[in-house]
């Protein structure tokens, strides 16, 4: 008697585990974890640069040839390759969010209007850069180099007017996605420049 009551307390409890097990599994606790896929933008596909191209080149015509003294708020003394891989994708992620802001306030027509297919585009790479980010960006410790960068970014970007941030976006945009994006798909490969 003692003996059946225990072998049926061990198949309840192998039942009661397995039903755990199953809908852990089932139902995960907290947000789904992606992979970072980064590799694809090592390089971009020619139609991807000719629409960004477009917009730069609308702007350069459109701009005003004197009397705007703006300072370019992306740049700094410092190669993106000089940066740990994880600060890499933590700087291109601040980089993107501003520029993505910031195209989508433009107010002029000329420009506003070829902006939807490379605002598409960026926000794709916006959304595989958080699967990058989720798992460590708010345990992981920014080097002194990326946090003082990242701090002038911020400040700067409250000081200065809006067609002076228009203009550093719209011309550091290929430096963005050539330079800053392509080191950080290219992780360990990406070198400093002799």
């Amino acid at each position: 008697m003692l003996q059946g009551n225990t072998q049926s307390i061990r198949l309840g409890l192998f039942f009661v585990m397995t039903v755990c097990a199953v809908f852990t599994e089932a139902f995960p606790r907290g947000p789904l974890k992606k992979h970072c896929h980064l590799t694809k933008y090592r390089s971009l596909s020619p139609s991807e640069l000719k629409a960004i191209k477009n917009i730069k080149d609308k702007f350069e015509e459109t701009m005003p040839q004197q009397g705007r003294k703006c300072t370019n708020i992306f740049n700094r003394p410092w190669e993106v390759a000089e940066l740990s891989v994880r600060d890499r994708v933590i700087l291109v992620q601040a980089e993107l969010d501003f520029t993505i802001d910031t195209l989508k306030n433009i107010e002029d027509p000329s420009l506003s209007e070829q902006l939807p297919r490379p605002l598409e585009f960026l926000t794709h790479i916006r959304e595989d850069l958080k699967s990058c980010t989720f798992d460590h960006h708010h345990s992981h410790k920014k080097s002194e180099k990326l946090s003082s960068w990242l701090q002038k970014f911020h400040e700067a970007k409250s000081k200065e007017t809006r067609e002076c941030l228009e203009e550093s976006v719209i011309l550091s945009i290929f430096r963005l996605l050539n330079k800053d994006l392509a080191c950080a798909a290219l992780k360990d490969d990406c070198i400093v420049s002799p």
